[in-house]
């Protein structure tokens, strides 16, 4: 027996405790001794087998150290067959999650309790995949193909109780894994209980897949994996289990080659990898119990409805009683929202919201702060203001934030006495939903503030990524470029829907347009504003018929027009018949003869320019991986996941080729399509930017 299983025997019971910390992943280890204990347990005579995790969890998946490697026999389905076919009765007893191959497995022991607080699940479409260990043939046979269909295909994790009512339990037991899933095998062999293989279970009834699969290809906006699945569910409707496996097992091999279960990976890793910085090693954050926020409105509130659902207690500096109570409506209605969706109970919200909430008009009340974040009017003038004030109230020690999109952090800093105090938190709209933080480091910002910024994100369950300084750090640096390249090919001859439409059948959310319509294209008339006031390079094309747009009074979804019209509601977007007349007259004064796009080429040139400026600020160092900018665009800008992040998507695409598209877009306008000197490196050395993960991490 290898160490990672366990084996006892109690009276006529086998027991065999995985014991592989920190999660009982089913690597090689696991996997032979599986195979191992249910031999031996058939050798000694025993009636039937218990199997349960030790420490954390029950199965929690497959160990990821094994991603990318050369698979090593036995595979899971050989263990989970194996496992199925004993003559022994064989039990699983479970608690923590069972997940994907952890699921497969007790779905191939022959019964199944949980402790309460157990979930279970089979999430491997987030990975790009299917379950490959016969999960898409068991499941169905024990929970219907709908319920089937809707776990496989969300990857969603479902709590005990749910799990009995499907059938995907028997049983639900509070207690000790080891001391229920005992007791549960002895009162089935005391009633001489049956074997019960799932594989032997009758075939359910079909659906129709075809409308389900079109629904699913939709719905994940044209993610392979869930819709893939549906045809692996569908087998096991139509086949004979021996043979619902093989074609599990050739779909799950199909998934295996595509390029979205390398972005899917990539993404998956990436997630884990990002907010851990070689600097902040040994770092320990600031004390963190107690914030300010200043500014009440959507970002503000939505800051403070973070920091409170998270357990911190908030103060909402506003500039008037009245102002404080608006503020306080916009944090009670986002917790209302966690109310109706069960995240909080009543007792809770009036917690939050009579206790944990305190209003101030004054900046006195900010004294005892651990940390103060500022959300007020984007400008610098009143930033620098409001930190004059925080850098004279607030105690030594305490961080001060920024929540700024685009200013210089440092020229915030250095209006105080502590610049080693400063950072920059930007949060995405709405805060307490996006999954987003920028942490953005000063020049001086000391490391403890910094580990405190990512602490801060930690405890909100943000995906935070650190930022150097430049205008719109990050991620809105990067999208000013692409939204740029969209405005130029507008100009020479795409209307804003095409480009949407094209943009949204690659994958993202919402093209460029409608997410200005969202956001409000008042942000974008202010920022061209104060770069116009600040000087544009005579060599950069510009263009003003959003200004005017802007100047009719037509903000977007929030106004009922902008690029689109609203007027039968934001889910119901059709073109604003006032724009395209805009669009020409531009033209016309700039004297452009207008050229047809395809689709395929507006993606191409939108993907060019998002990857060549986010070379620029690789290269830069404002970010120190290029799995910093793919969790950026992937968490705060619509990028579609399973593509992996752009400077994954240019890995997959072959770096040559884009440098080379870069250099003939030059041709059209040196100015705009400079090729990042950091792409150009690594093509000379044929080299790509996972490479760069690989040397940072």
């Amino acid at each position: 027996m290898t160490d990672a299983i366990g084996y006892e025997r109690t009276g006529d019971i086998a027991i065999l405790k995985a014991q592989n910390p920190p999660v009982n992943a089913l690597g090689y280890d696991v996997r032979v001794g599986l195979m191992q204990g249910i031999a031996r347990a058939e050798d000694e005579g025993a009636r039937a087998v218990l199997i349960y995790g030790d420490g954390a969890t029950y199965f929690a998946g497959a160990d990821i150290r094994e991603f990318g490697q050369k698979p090593r026999e036995p595979g899971l389905p050989e263990v989970c067959d194996r496992i199925e076919a004993s003559p022994l009765l064989v039990v699983s007893a479970m608690h923590g999650t069972a997940l994907g191959g952890g699921l497969e497995v007790a779905l191939s022991t022959h019964y199944r309790i949980a402790v309460p607080s157990a979930r279970v699940g089979l999430p491997e479409v987030l990975l790009g995949i299917l379950p490959g260990a016969g999960g898409t043939q068991r499941l169905p046979r024990v929970a219907g193909v709908e319920a089937a269909l809707d776990l496989i295909t969300t990857g969603r994790h479902v709590p005990a109780a749910e799990a009995l009512r499907l059938g995907i339990l028997d049983k639900v037991e509070a207690g000790e894994p080891r001391e229920i899933g005992l007791a549960y095998v002895q009162q089935l062999l005391d009633a001489d209980a049956p074997r019960r293989p799932v594989s032997e279970m009758p075939s359910p009834a079909p659906v129709d897949f075809d409308a389900v699969y079109d629904t699913v290809l939709k719905k994940g906006r044209g993610q392979l994996s869930p819709a893939t699945a549906v045809r692996a569910v569908q087998a096991a409707t139509e086949l004979p289990f021996r043979q619902g496996i093989a074609r599990e097992r050739e779909l799950f091999m199909e998934l295996m080659n595509t390029d979205q279960r390398l972005g899917l990976i990539h993404a998956f890793f990436s997630e884990r990898a990002v907010s851990k910085l070689p600097e902040l090693k040994g770092v320990a954050p600031r004390d963190l119990n107690a914030i300010g926020v200043i500014g009440g409105g959507t970002m503000g509130a939505g800051i403070a409805t973070a920091a409170l659902l998270a357990g911190l207690s908030v103060t909402m500096l506003e500039m008037s009683p009245q102002a404080a109570e608006a503020a306080k409506s916009r944090i009670a209605g986002n917790l209302q929202g966690a109310l109706k969706r069960g995240k909080i109970s009543q007792e809770q919200f009036e917690t939050l919201t009579e206790q944990a909430l305190t209003l101030a008009t004054d900046y006195e009340a900010l004294k005892d702060a651990d940390l103060v974040i500022e959300a007020v009017f984007e400008e610098m003038d009143v930033k620098k203001k409001v930190f004059t004030q925080l850098d004279a109230v607030c105690k030594p020690g305490a961080v001060l934030a920024t929540n700024t999109s685009y200013l210089d952090v440092n020229d915030i800093a250095a209006i105080t006495k502590r610049p080693q105090d400063v950072i920059g938190l930007h949060f995405f709209s709405p805060a307490h939903v996006m999954k987003l933080l920028e942490v953005v480091v000063a020049d001086q910002t000391a490391a403890d503030v910094v580990a405190t910024g990512f602490a801060l994100g930690k405890r909100l369950g943000k995906i935070s990524v650190r930022a150097g300084v430049c205008d719109g750090f990050i991620g809105n640096r990067i999208l000013s470029t692409y939204r740029t390249c969209a405005d130029h090919m507008i100009l020479d001859g795409a209307s804003p829907y095409q480009i949407d439409k094209a943009l949204e059948a690659f994958g993202f959310a919402m093209g460029p347009f409608a997410v200005a319509d969202l956001a409000g294209l008042d942000i974008g008339w202010a920022v061209r504003k104060r770069k116009r006031a600040e000087g544009i390079d005579p060599r950069a094309r510009d263009s003003s018929y959003a200004d005017k747009l802007c100047e009719d009074g037509h903000f977007g979804q929030k106004t009922g027009k902008g690029y689109y019209d609203y007027a039968a509601g934001p889910k119901s977007r059709v073109p604003n018949p006032d724009v395209m007349p805009l669009i020409e007259a531009e033209r016309a004064a700039q004297g452009i003869a207008p050229r047809e796009f395809t689709d395929e080429e507006i993606v191409r040139r939108y993907m060019a320019a998002m990857v060549n400026e986010a070379a620029k600020v690789v290269g830069e160092g404002i970010a120190r991986r290029p799995l910093d900018v793919d969790m950026t665009l992937l968490f705060g800008y619509g990028f579609p996941r399973y593509n992996g992040g752009p400077l994954k998507w240019a890995d997959i695409q072959g770096l040559e080729g884009l440098l080379e598209d870069i250099k003939s877009y030059a041709k059209e306008d040196a100015y705009f399509w400079q090729p990042a000197p950091l792409l150009e490196k690594l093509v000379a050395e044929g080299r790509n930017f996972d490479d760069l993960n690989k040397e940072a991490s």
